[in-house]
């Protein structure tokens, strides 16, 4: 995993590329059709999402209640991968173990925060999908567009109203595009770059979305 000081000589974007494209490298071979034997790296998903973090910094205030639950989901599960580095390496293994003892849909858990960050990696996937094949349309509808279809599903009231409130904030198309573009590069190469990342969060989403069935997280609400 790339330290800090790294990440900050690319784009975010590039270096969830580089993540993915490493993970998809050192991705053991097996039964891809037997969810208990996935092995998704606690670590890659945690710095993947933590990058999603820094993107959605730069779409503004609007994206302030999405970072909060993010970051807390991060620190949740960091600190459990960071007690044992060696047992809980393997995001499968700590929904298997709270599963299993009971706790997955109670309080705090990891599963829980898995299944959050996984919805905020969709919701991502949504909006690049949208400010790809749609660069001129107004920001505020390709971020509601791409929140009542990843988001709002799952949301109580209380989240889809803070939500609606946000919106007003969304910054305009030009501005974020020249946020996530890095210095001296041009849009065709953030364009490029955007649908890259995309190729390769879909499949890891729909791994990780596999095994969150199988332990019956898939439909978990917020208030």
């Amino acid at each position: 995993m790339k330290r800090t000081r790294e990440i900050e000589k690319e784009s975010e974007i590039k270096s969830a590329i580089e993540e993915l494209s490493m993970l998809i490298k050192l991705k053991p071979t097996g039964d891809n059709h037997d969810r208990t034997t996935v092995h998704i790296p606690t670590k890659p998903f945690i710095y993947v999402c933590s990058l999603v973090i820094q993107v959605l910094d730069k779409i503004g205030p609007t994206m302030t209640v999405l970072r909060q639950d993010i970051d807390q989901n991060i620190q949740r599960l960091k600190m459990l991968c960071d007690s044992d580095p060696s047992m809980y390496s393997n995001l499968v293994e700590i929904l298997k173990k709270e599963a299993n003892e009971g706790g997955a849909r109670k309080g705090a858990s990891c599963s829980k925060a898995s299944v959050w960050l996984a919805r905020s990696l969709d919701f991502t996937v949504a909006l690049l999908q949208r400010l790809v094949a749609d660069p001129g349309q107004e920001m505020e509808k390709l971020v509601e567009e791409s929140y009542n279809i990843t988001l709002k599903p799952w949301h109580g009231w209380i989240s889809s109203a803070a939500y609606k409130v946000a919106l007003k904030l969304v910054p305009d198309n030009k501005t974020l595009i020249n946020l996530l573009m890095p210095k001296d590069e041009t849009y065709d190469t953030l364009k490029e770059d955007m649908q890259t990342l995309i190729s390769l969060l879909v499949p890891f989403l729909e791994e990780i979305h596999s095994v969150l069935i199988l332990y019956g997280l898939d439909k978990l609400k917020s208030t």
